[in-house]
């Protein structure tokens, strides 16, 4: 008979070999040894990196000419091309990068950098809202992902996880967000040395709010979903010439505000019909 310890030992080698833990759920850095399969398909880190590219290529198209767009806007307010491109490396925030270079200059660095943070707010939401997929992981990782955290990134990673429990799911996550960053680097780059070429009547800033469209309306599966988009976009665009871009905060706030209003009325709706089918009060 084996002492406990041996046996325990060989228990813990066994699951080890499936990319198991010891509470049997899949350990999200282990290798697929044993051929587990999600949804019937293999899973690998490879092969869920790639699939990250894959999905993000189309919203590439619409941040191609927005990163163009921000690069030939840097320079034409002042901004030096190794700053503007540093910006695009360190920042990575598109919407961010732009209200940055038209306050350069014009409103006190103060001012500049609460702005930025107000833009960015809605990192917060994707962030709390990806936390329990990736809160296992290490720390680096953790780290890695918060920074190639954007919009686009946000929008097919989260419709990832939403189909299965793949344990390599962050590989995902880290396939479109690269695919994401190298493009923003090269675009950004093409504006700054090419912007000045480009003629004034391609307008190139269309691409942001295509950009958006691409990611919400694929999003709207929902009553609350439906409203927080409705609220969010009359109050933005009410608040379009609000100062430092407070115009977009508002629209955000009150989006969320309609979103969890309508999650609370329609899902109480929901609720009753099946409560009285069950004979509750």
């Amino acid at each position: 008979m084996l002492r406990p310890r041996v046996a325990r030992a060989q228990h813990d080698g066994a699951l080890a070999s499936l990319g198991l833990s010891m509470t049997g759920a899949l350990d999200p850095l282990a290798p697929n040894r044993a051929g587990v399969t999600y949804c019937g398909v293999p899973a690998s880190r490879r092969s869920e990196f790639w699939s990250g590219v894959r999905d993000e290529l189309p919203l590439l198209v619409g941040v191609a000419p927005f990163g163009m767009a921000y690069g030939a806007l840097a320079v034409e307010a002042g901004v030096s091309a190794a700053m503007a491109q540093a910006m695009s490396a360190i920042v990575f925030a598109g919407a961010s990068q732009i209200v940055a270079v038209e306050l350069i200059g014009s409103a006190p660095a103060v001012v500049l950098v609460l702005t930025v943070l107000l833009v960015n707010l809605r990192h917060l939401l994707y962030g709390a809202s990806l936390s329990p997929r990736v809160e296992a992981l290490p720390l680096r990782w953790r780290w890695l992902l918060a920074y190639l955290l954007t919009d686009e990134a946000y929008a097919v990673t989260i419709a990832r996880y939403e189909r299965d429990g793949s344990p390599y799911g962050h590989w995902y996550f880290l396939g479109a967000g690269v695919a994401l960053w190298v493009t923003w680097q090269v675009t950004t780059g093409l504006g700054v040395f090419a912007g000045a070429a480009v003629p004034e009547s391609w307008s190139l800033d269309f691409a942001l709010p295509l950009t958006f469209l691409a990611i919400l309306v694929p999003a709207l599966r929902s009553r609350p979903a439906v409203a927080a988009a409705v609220v969010a976009a009359l109050v933005a665009s009410l608040g379009a010439r609000w100062p430092y871009g407070l115009g977009l905060l508002g629209g955000a706030l009150a989006g969320l505000a309609a979103g969890l209003a309508g999650a609370r009325v329609f899902g109480e709706r929901e609720r009753r019909p099946a409560q009285v089918e069950a004979g509750q009060p």
